[in-house]
């Protein structure tokens, strides 16, 4: 294609540039992956040089380069692998205290403490929905969490997650099991409501009741029928028959945005069971031991020996990367 963009129509240069846009986030690490190669060639020659000062030095910055190649070309698959839509969508998060009494309530709060310091860390928006305590305990808080890409970066987070601590009220030292659950569900953007035309019955007839003449001896008054749900909807309110039309397109448009939004929120909840298991201690997908100051992630065996900065967000990232790079790898090995 020319340079030339003077003779595309809207429709045209909206598709491109949507491509364009699409394509970016594959395109800047594939030119960081060229520059790195370059860089590599570079210390190698310099690993060839007979100055063993230069030597070493190019010897420690090999090391590093073909890290950060490792990671170019992760963030290349990851970027090259189809997405769901909803990854770009903020997020709903739900935490519950699951098995454990009093402690569970507590680690409820921990995990509520960690995650609203990683959306601050991400610069996300953070709104509580609802929040049920007994007391000073919290049972179950729902936050509302906005952002580009919240729902994309803690889809993994859902499941059961367990703490092995000794209580602050254990006067024998013993350590205690305890559960929390998280659920994390895309926020709906909008819920398309599409009504067609060829699925309307509309009939007419003559208003009845107060109005004057006019709306007694006209049929002004309308009935649509929304043929595949069997919603029926009547206007007579207005004296013309566009108005009244107008009128019960708006009612039945909220019917059934009403009945898109029940459906979703079912899906919701049956996706929010499949998510977090029942909360028994046998269901975990992480473990957070504090003897060992290790938080344990089971479904890709991976530990982090940091649990304070874990919890206080500035760690969790690394889990989260871990277990995107695994979704990353199987989701290519199935392609």
């Amino acid at each position: 294609m020319s340079g030339d963009v003077s003779s595309l129509d809207r429709d045209e240069l909206a598709r491109l540039s949507k491509e364009f846009s699409d394509t970016g986030h594959v395109v800047e690490p594939y030119t960081r992956l060229l520059n790195l190669y370059a860089e590599l060639v570079e210390l190698q020659q310099m690993i060839n040089s007979e100055d063993e000062s230069l030597r070493r030095m190019a010897q420690e910055e090999r090391k590093t380069a073909l890290e950060n190649i490792a990671a170019c070309e992760h963030d290349i698959v990851g970027a090259l692998l189809p997405k769901d839509s909803a990854e770009k969508a903020g997020a709903i998060l739900e935490i519950r205290a699951g098995t454990g009494g009093d402690e569970a309530s507590l680690f409820c709060g921990d995990l509520l403490h960690m995650y609203e310091r990683y959306a601050q860390l991400r610069g996300w928006k953070w709104n509580i929905m609802s929040m049920t305590r007994d007391g000073d305990q919290i049972k179950e808080v729902v936050i509302r969490v906005s952002g580009r890409g919240v729902f994309g970066v803690l889809m993994f987070e859902s499941g059961v997650h367990r703490v092995q601590r000794v209580p602050a009220t254990e006067t024998q030292g013993r350590t205690h099991t305890s559960t929390a659950t998280v659920a994390v569900l895309p926020q709906a953007t909008d819920v398309h409501i599409e009504i067609k035309d060829t699925d309307l019955r509309i009939d007419v007839f003559r208003a009845s009741g107060k109005g004057g003449q006019h709306v007694n001896t006209t049929d002004s008054a309308v009935r649509i029928t929304h043929m595949p749900t069997g919603i029926v909807v009547e206007n007579q309110q207005e004296r013309s028959q566009l108005q009244n039309r107008e009128r019960a397109l708006q009612v039945l448009r909220a019917r059934m945005y009403e009945r898109e939004r029940q459906k979703l929120d079912s899906e919701r909840r049956a996706s929010r069971n499949k998510l977090i298991g029942s909360g028994d201690r046998s269901e975990k997908c992480r473990t957070y031991n504090y003897a060992q100051s290790r938080v344990t992630d089971h479904r890709i065996n991976f530990s982090v020996y940091d649990i304070e900065n874990v919890l206080n967000g500035t760690t969790l990232q690394v889990l989260i990367d871990q277990l995107r790079m695994q979704h990353d790898l199987d989701e290519l090995a199935h392609m």
